[in-house]
């Protein structure tokens, strides 16, 4: 299945909660990611919290050009759980 985030909604600092296509609904932490230059903008908060839902990217996007992919958000938003590990190590992401 390819995830899409069907849904997102800004909670407070850099979290955001997500749902996705296969149903499951997390919380994403992204104050650790938001590192190289586009990424970097997105550090100030009323920019940050102006994401909205790009139904054509099937995920979040900034004003300022940003973008995260739905598996990395998934990733970060499910990365303890152990039953998804097998899958994470697929698409090269560590947890």
């Amino acid at each position: 299945m390819i995830l899409h985030v069907t849904k997102a909604s800004y909670l407070e600092d850099y979290r955001i909660e997500v749902a996705f296509n296969n149903g499951k609904t997390g919380i994403v932490d992204l104050s650790q990611c938001l590192t190289g230059f586009i990424f970097a903008a997105l550090k100030d908060l009323k920019l940050f919290s102006q994401l909205k839902l790009d139904a054509e990217l099937n995920t979040i996007v900034w004003p300022n050009g940003a973008d995260l992919a739905p598996e990395y958000l998934y990733f970060q938003a499910f990365k303890e759980a152990p039953e998804l590990q097998n899958e994470f190590k697929q698409w090269g992401y560590v947890a």
